[in-house]
């Protein structure tokens, strides 16, 4: 059976592949044997994994909605743009929890120019940068000439005493992040040059998927009880991960939601965050 992927690419349907991002939503074995059971009688040769995606997603959903939030996690973390502002919050929340300080949408001057930083973090008196590079489209990866850009950016603010948490802070590292991947040479650069990179998939062990789902922190856009709109209206609020909104259940009567709806929204984000 051959199937279509998002970048047009012709590929075998790879029934082990679509088995291991369902066990990934927190289904448990019968369920994901019963969504690949209705999938396999359904799918077509040609048909696209956009189509393959969206019967999962349904049928996950029938499931538990919590399930369904989690398998569509990536198309959530697309969903903070279409600029990237609220990606950026977005990272900025991640690396809160890991117990980083952090700024976001800064403006520093270098040695040469001034710059825009998309978040400053310090943890233990060490201060560091992070640019992040949110692609909208899904097949779009982050080439080398991202990390070149950007070290040349580092480099002029590096030497620089900031403002940021004291009166004399420097900046001892970059970060880049994406929502997609890297390219192997923009990874080769990165390496060779000394900028940390965070994407979907890499480092392997310490990836953007990975931490979100070890720490939980799945954004308000997983949810699958509220619209776009409403998650937008969420947003606008500051409430950007989904266990904010269990301490601020007051902002989903703010964006009218009826009390039913509000109950069922505290549940799918208590059993996605795994709070009861």
């Amino acid at each position: 059976m051959k199937i279509v992927k998002h970048s047009g690419n012709i590929v075998d349907f790879n029934r082990e592949k679509l088995k291991s991002s369902l066990l990934k939503s927190g289904a448990n074995n019968a369920v994901v044997e019963n969504v690949l059971h209705i999938i396999e009688n359904q799918i077509y040769d040609g048909i696209s994994t956009k189509k393959i995606y969206k019967l999962a997603f349904d049928l996950l959903k029938k499931s538990s909605n919590s399930h369904a939030a989690r398998y569509n996690l990536r198309a959530a973390i697309q969903q903070l743009g279409p600029a990237g502002f609220f990606f950026e919050k977005y990272i900025a929340r991640l690396f809160i929890s890991e117990g980083y300080l952090a700024q976001t949408n800064l403006f520093l001057s270098g040695k040469c120019v001034g710059h825009e930083v998309d978040i400053a973090i310090m943890k233990n008196n060490i201060i560091e940068m992070i640019e992040c590079k949110f692609h909208p489209g899904r097949d779009t990866n982050t080439d080398v000439k991202i990390p070149m850009y950007i070290l040349s950016r580092f480099n002029d603010l590096k030497y620089r005493v900031h403002r940021i948490y004291t009166k004399n802070d420097k900046i001892s590292n970059c970060w880049i992040v994406t929502n997609n991947r890297f390219t192997s040479d923009a990874v080769a650069f990165a390496t060779c040059s000394g900028l940390k990179l965070l994407s979907w998939d890499y480092p392997e062990k310490i990836s953007l998927r990975k931490r979100i789902d070890n720490d939980h922190l799945y954004p308000v856009t997983c949810l699958t009880t509220i619209t776009l709109a409403e998650k937008d209206k969420l947003m606008v609020l500051d409430i950007i991960l989904a266990q904010e909104i269990l301490d601020n259940t007051e902002t989903l009567e703010k964006i009218g939601l009826t009390p039913n709806r509000i109950k069922n929204v505290i549940k799918e984000v208590s059993e996605l965050c795994k709070y009861i």
